[in-house]
């Protein structure tokens, strides 16, 4: 064999090398870097998406912790996978914020642009929990209190401090996407959210699956039970199309899984990026592309009220198929609200302006089991819906109650739902 023969063999092997490593994806985890738990998570996500790989949040800490505490939310970029290998990440009681947002929106974000491919996935036993002592809950018309009073209120430790606001906001939530276009939720527990645990705006291609809450209504907070404002499990607000949604159960403070596109009164100031809403993006309808579609929801379980579709004035919701949700009041757990009105709210009330016949269309449901107040209840126009197989278990005396002239309703359709004496 000449010379040149193995220079060409040499170079050949460098080249392949060179491409295979150029190509690898690196598992990158925060225990390489310095700082809070909060800094290293977030450089951990800085340096995956500089070289296409993945984030590992581990079981154990290197600060010597069992326990990942985050002060500020983590901001997750486009085409970031972060990999929860049996671990407990939870606010600290000195955070205000979420504790995964997409990077593209936030405070002073008024023209946020899509992002892409993000992923959180638990491996085993995962929990994400609250903190333990909230700065703030509830949604943006909540007023925080330190004690349980009535009204319009929800708690925080932040209550009554003179420069610091005074109600609650999008920070309250604890995983909050906007403006993805693909995101995979999967195998996580989440206890005590400050407000809604999961909440989605102008959100597509969504897979949401195997996640337990345990977010009650009342929590105890220094020996003390406080009122904690709507502890939903997933939203979806404006704009969210082909969601999967499966495998939900758990203990919630208000629905299990809400669809909602409400306040779409247009008002050129709301552009988002304040914290004068629940919404971090802006409320406003701004036609076909805000409305929400094709969400296929299944195999689902709560103790209290388990899907709601909410929809006013022009917005539009529609395509949603529902297969098997249960509502079932749990003995160790009092009713929030003083027990759950449905188990599928079709067109709720109380949101603005009524909503437009049609606009809520084509909502399927099948294989639904509840024991609140009814079974399902329609609360606005509605057109082109079938409800099949239910079972109501109920005290009511109605298995579907209209709160609306029935004349409003068009082209909907009940078989088989039965209701079972006690």
């Amino acid at each position: 064999m000449t010379k040149s023969f193995f220079i060409h063999l040499a170079t050949a092997l460098y080249f392949i090398l060179f491409i295979g490593c150029s190509q690898k994806t690196y598992n990158i985890t925060p225990n390489q870097f310095k700082g809070s738990d909060t800094q290293r998570i977030q450089a951990a996500v800085d340096e995956a998406a500089s070289v296409n790989g993945k984030v590992v949040i581990p079981t154990n800490n290197s600060n010597g912790s069992d326990v990942w505490l985050l002060d500020s939310a983590i901001l997750l970029p486009s085409n970031t996978t972060i990999i929860l290998d049996n671990c407990t990440i939870q606010l600290s009681d000195r955070c205000r914020d979420n504790m995964f947002r997409s990077k593209n929106v936030g405070i002073g974000i008024t023209d946020p642009k899509w992002v892409k491919n993000i992923r959180i996935i638990g491996i085993g036993d995962v929990l994400l929990r609250g903190a333990d002592n909230p700065r703030a809950t509830g949604d943006g018309a909540r007023v925080l209190v330190s004690e349980k009073q009535p009204g319009r209120v929800s708690y925080g430790s932040d209550a009554g401090k003179e420069g610091i606001k005074q109600k609650g906001d999008w920070r309250n939530i604890m995983i909050l996407m906007a403006y993805v276009d693909g995101f995979k939720l999967k195998n996580v527990n989440i206890k005590q959210a400050h407000a809604w645990a999961v909440s989605h705006e102008r959100v597509l291609n969504a897979e949401i699956s195997d996640i337990t809450f345990d977010s009650p209504q009342y929590q105890n907070i220094n020996g003390k039970e406080v009122f904690v404002a709507n502890r939903d499990g997933i939203n979806l607000r404006h704009g969210c199309k082909y969601f999967r949604i499966n495998n939900i159960t758990g203990v919630n403070g208000d629905d299990l899984i809400a669809l909602s596109t409400l306040g779409i009164d247009l008002n050129p100031e709301d552009k988002g990026g304040t914290l004068n809403s629940t919404m971090v993006t802006s409320r406003n309808w701004s036609g076909p592309q805000d409305n929400t579609e094709q969400v296929f929801i299944t195999n689902c379980q709560t103790n209290y009220t388990g899907v709601g579709i909410r929809a006013n004035d022009r917005a539009s919701i529609h395509d949603v198929y529902i297969n098997g949700v249960t509502t079932k009041a749990r003995p160790d757990t009092p009713p929030p609200y003083g027990g759950s009105p449905y188990t599928l709210l079709v067109g709720g009330k109380g949101y603005g302006q009524d909503s437009q016949p049609g606009k809520i269309n084509n909502i399927h449901a099948m294989n639904i089991v509840g024991d609140g107040k009814c079974l399902i209840l329609i609360e606005q126009a509605i057109a082109d819906c079938s409800f099949m197989n239910g079972v109501y278990t109920g005290n009511g005396d109605q298995i579907t109650i209209y709160n609306i002239d029935k004349s409003n309703i068009s082209n909907v359709t009940s078989q088989d739902l039965i209701k079972i004496k006690k």
